[in-house]
């Protein structure tokens, strides 16, 4: 890093200060302000935040990784902006007419008070243990690599950096709320888009250029079955990405985290009205094309670089290639001064964004789902007071997990997606049903809750049991539970999950209508289809078409 580094991310930060200080001299009122920037966001902030919120850790370093280790494989996750579009198209008019401010209190509205608290438990333990924990200790790791510093002032830069991160992004979510995470994501979004795009175009000069790239992952084998990196579409034998259990375990699990998570939906929450909010979803998806191009294309190029070099990735102990390195190391062996900061300010922008919005939200559960049903007379003052101690009590827990992270954390990380693929199918049935049938009782949501989430953690007890045993028995429960490819058991979780919420709901009593009025397809007034239908119009259609021809299109391509 040299002066004209430290002189850009200096700019940035002032930028930043300047967005910051701006919201603060906006009043906050009520909980609604602090938590949904006073409905009244418009689809620019909606869409930069929904793309700034997903963009973390588990790109900077395990999407970039993911492509110097496998290829285009976890692509599947990553070209999910038709998802998004379901949000906006099918789900937004839902959630508007309900007017809740959180996911839980959604399906409190559906179905009944237990379902609300299942999921907002699921929910809260999920990002403070996951989400939370991963970024702090991947950005730790990342600045560690990027600045190349192992200690300042006697003491690990691992903990100054990851410490550090919290904190700066704590100040600013504790102070602005909602109105914080959307107007920083419309300064970081861009940063994070110039900076990653830099590192493509360098990278492939550097390589020389994109057919040099292809053809060493044409060359590199992934399987047995002749399936290279640059495959998208790999045998159905293939052991960790055969292909029909990608498509139906992707699917599960986008369709939970981008229409349902409290995470990615509050940033929809906060539109102005359904219009906003849908373009928000429609500019989101635009720029939900972006990271395999970004994130994962720079890993194929590192692994390539690694290839013609033999030196370039750094390698662990036991002498295997480092590939979570493959973006740091992009950063730090490739870009010129000025750029270096550039793209540093870009990581700034990513990580922090993603810890803002889980600060946010989490804070928003906690007080909305349990503070306010415990104290309903509670005051907006108190539950605007409520929801800053509760962003200050999520950020302490998150500097006491770092020491947790350091020690496990390479087996936590790569457990990451396995914890998603087993929270998502009985949230995701919960959901779908739920607007889809007026049959589905209250009952069989809590029950398909309740069931999804004891399989969910029967498969991650037995990975964790059957990971750390020597030579373990083969039984019936091991086939299940460990030996199933976790993307087919994902599917079968959620066939489940539905199966269960079928049969609960021939046994049980049906929520009366006034309780379903306009929460399920079948209990929508004229009048709320008229505000729907004026809430769209062609252009709306015409990018739809678009971003869904642009996603068939990759697909093709990569085959």
């Amino acid at each position: 890093m040299e002066l004209l580094d430290w002189i850009v991310i200096g700019v940035f930060a002032l930028a930043l200060i300047g967005i910051v200080v701006w919201v603060m001299s906006q009043k906050q009122n009520s909980s609604g302000d602090y938590f949904l920037a006073g409905r009244d966001a418009t689809w620019i902030a909606i869409g930069a935040s929904i793309f700034a919120s997903n963009i973390g850790s588990e790109h900077l370093i395990g999407l970039a990784g993911a492509g110097a280790a496998s290829g285009m494989a976890m692509a599947h996750w990553e070209i999910q902006g038709w998802m998004i579009l379901i949000l906006g198209w099918v789900f937004v008019p839902f959630y508007s007419r309900s007017m809740v401010l959180t996911m839980p209190e959604f399906l409190e509205r559906r179905y009944n008070p237990q379902s609300r608290t299942i999921l907002s438990v699921i929910s809260l333990i999920s990002y403070v243990l996951t989400k939370v924990a991963v970024t702090v200790y991947a950005g730790g790791l990342v600045f560690q690599q990027v600045f190349g510093i192992k200690e300042l002032w006697g003491i690990d830069f691992f903990w100054i950096a990851a410490i550090g991160l919290v904190l700066i992004t704590a100040l600013y979510t504790v102070i602005g709320g909602m109105k914080s995470v959307l107007y920083t994501s419309v300064l970081q979004t861009p940063i994070l888009l110039l900076g990653s795009l830099i590192i493509v175009v360098l990278g492939l000069r550097e390589l020389g250029g994109w057919d040099e790239m292809m053809a060493i992952a044409r060359a590199t084998p992934v399987n047995d079955y002749g399936d290279s990196m640059a495959n998208l579409i790999r045998s159905n034998s293939d052991a960790n990405f055969p292909w029909l259990g990608v498509f139906i375990g992707s699917s599960i699990i986008g369709f939970w985290y981008w229409c349902t998570d409290q995470y990615i939906v509050q940033r929809v929450l906060s539109g102005k009205d359904e219009t906003q909010a849908r373009r928000g979803t429609i500019f989101g998806a635009y720029l939900k094309l972006t990271p395999v191009f970004i994130f994962l294309i720079p890993g194929m190029i590192a692994y390539a670089l690694h290839v013609k070099t033999g030196t370039f990735l750094p390698e662990l102990a036991n002498g295997n290639v480092n590939s979570d390195a493959a973006f740091p190391t992009l950063v730090a062996k490739i870009l010129p001064a000025g750029l270096k900061g550039l793209v540093v300010a870009g990581i700034l922008a990513a990580l922090m964004s993603s810890l803002a919005s889980l600060f946010n939200s989490s804070a928003m559960l906690f007080t909305i789902d349990f503070y306010k049903r415990f104290k309903p007379q509670a005051s907006e003052k108190q539950l605007l007071h409520t929801g800053r101690v509760a962003t200050v009590v999520i950020v302490i827990l998150g500097i006491l997990w770092i020491p947790v992270m350091k020690s496990v954390g390479d087996v936590l990380y790569a457990y990451l997606q396995d914890v998603q693929s087993v929270l998502a199918p009985g949230i995701a049935a919960a959901f779908l049903l739920g607007v889809v049938s007026k049959r589905i009782t209250p009952a069989a949501g809590l029950w398909g809750l309740i069931s999804g989430f004891v399989v969910g953690l029967t498969r991650l007890g037995a990975k964790v049991y059957y990971s750390m045993s020597a030579a373990p028995s083969e039984t019936w429960f091991k086939d299940l539970f460990y030996d199933v490819n976790w993307l087919f058991f994902s599917g079968g979780m959620f066939a489940f999950s539905i199966l269960v919420m079928i049969v609960v709901s021939m046994f049980t009593k049906a929520a009366p209508e006034a309780q379903l009025r306009g929460l399920t397809f079948g209990s929508v007034s004229a009048e709320d289809k008229a505000v729907t239908r004026a809430s769209w119009g062609k252009w709306d259609i015409i990018h739809t078409v678009i971003i869904i021809g642009i996603t068939v299109a990759f697909y093709i391509y990569f085959w």
